[in-house]
């Protein structure tokens, strides 16, 4: 492939976009990588141009040709936001992407951008702890209710949990987690936003379908080339890819992207100018961290299934040939990634003693590092989520979740060894 790393469309091969997307060095003097812009606020050159930025930046409908409009605040917009958001839709493969200060912030501002009280959220099952207080204790403070689909994977489940959604008020979000956190299940993206369509034709509106792609990323699965709206990333994870930054992404066509920038503005939820120059930096080795997390993920996975101390894996590279997941896995995804979660034979006191003895890697939350992290997801990840919530999907006191970085992996494989000596 060819072209114009700064034109439209998704021209270029995905590992030349995360080094040029986004940013054109002769439009600032030269330099080979993006300055960064710490200010606050934008000197306007006349007051005419004042009001004309003014009226461009909340125009009902966003411009598609013509000059950018100019910059007035940097809560609104800034060089180095344009700069994230232009190569985030570019991997994306979305006309537009909007950048938040934080994955939640994302989640967050699709919810209330597309959910009114009386309105239903449909989701798959299970989803990211945050996401499920988010949708079970505030949003349903305002009328909202959420409705989980048992099996993602199954026409029959969906349209089942869709009826129900439906029967208690108009259904204005679908929510798909896939691989979902921790567990790692698989949700059919298509099979879903079909779904949705039928939904649309019969309630008069066709609900947004919006997927939350944080633990693949860009690189191995692309949601709006299956049927969704929006991609939901948290940018923290594989994008940020060093655990020293927070941000959000969401992508999909510029109507939906709009009204998302403009809510962004009034909860004051962007990312910053320096967050901004780090994510851009750390996009230029996604495809790198992505390829060597990934290899030494299946490593451990192999290493794990065969250990006498573990009950299950749940690694979505071994899914079982011709059944709904593999078959799924095959066509929605151009890998397994490098999180996953496995179960123990035990309890959470065999489970700490474990973590407890391990040296190399390293025990907190997230993922997506070029350190390996491992957790105890009902202790931490999911301690907010009920219990038998959490039972539900399968997530109890012997399930670990780690993500797997790019350290040498027999250097990992010796570390779980020792430490799972301790169960």
């Amino acid at each position: 492939m060819t072209g114009d790393p700064h034109a439209p469309g998704p021209t270029l091969h995905p590992e030349t976009l995360t080094v040029a997307a986004g940013y054109d060095a002769q439009a600032h003097h030269g330099a080979v990588k993006p300055p960064l812009f710490l200010t606050s606020t934008f000197v306007y050159p006349s007051a005419q141009h004042a009001k004309a930025a003014h009226e461009a930046y909340f125009a009902p409908e966003p411009p598609t040709a013509g000059p950018r409009p100019a910059f007035i605040y940097a809560r609104l917009d800034h060089p180095n936001l344009v700069m994230v958001e232009e190569r985030l839709a570019r991997l994306d493969r979305a006309e537009d992407a909007a950048a938040f200060n934080s994955g939640m912030a994302a989640i967050s501002t699709v919810m209330h951008a597309f959910l009114r009280p009386g309105t239903t959220i449909l989701h798959t099952r299970p989803i990211y702890g945050g996401t499920d207080v988010l949708i079970h204790r505030q949003l349903s403070q305002f009328g909202i209710t959420p409705v989980g689909i048992e099996d993602g994977l199954d026409a029959v489940s969906v349209r089942r949990a869709a009826a129900a959604a439906r029967a208690i008020g108009p259904l204005a979000l679908v929510l798909i987690e896939t691989p979902a956190n921790p567990t790692s299940g698989i949700a059919d993206i298509a099979l879903i936003a079909a779904v949705a369509d039928e939904i649309g034709r019969d309630q008069g509106q066709r609900p947004v379908v919006a997927v939350d792609n944080t633990f693949l990323g860009p690189f191995l699965q692309t949601p709006l080339e299956h049927g969704a709206d929006l991609t939901i990333t948290s940018l923290t994870k594989y994008a940020g890819g060093h655990s020293d930054l927070l941000g959000g992404g969401v992508s999909g066509r510029a109507a939906l992207i709009a009204p998302l920038k403009q809510l962004r503005t009034v909860l004051g939820s962007p990312m910053d100018p320096h967050t901004c120059w780090m994510l851009l930096r750390s996009f230029e080795t996604l495809h790198l961290r992505t390829e060597r997390a990934g290899s030494n993920a299946r490593v451990l996975a192999e290493f794990l299934r065969g250990h006498p101390r573990i009950a299950q894996v749940n690694y979505i590279g071994f899914r079982e040939p011709g059944s709904a997941a593999r078959t799924t896995f095959d066509r929605q995804c151009r890998g397994a990634g490098s999180t996953f979660s496995f179960r123990i034979h035990g309890g959470e006191a065999e489970a700490f003693r474990m973590l407890d003895r391990l040296r190399v890697i390293r025990m907190a939350v997230s993922l997506g590092g070029t350190e390996t992290l491992i957790c105890h997801s009902a202790s931490t990840t999911h301690y907010a989520v009920p219990p038998e919530r959490r039972a539900l999907v399968g997530i109890d006191d012997s399930s670990l979740r780690i993500s797997v970085g790019i350290e040498h992996c027999d250097d990992l494989i010796g570390d779980l060894a020792q430490a799972l000596e301790a169960i």
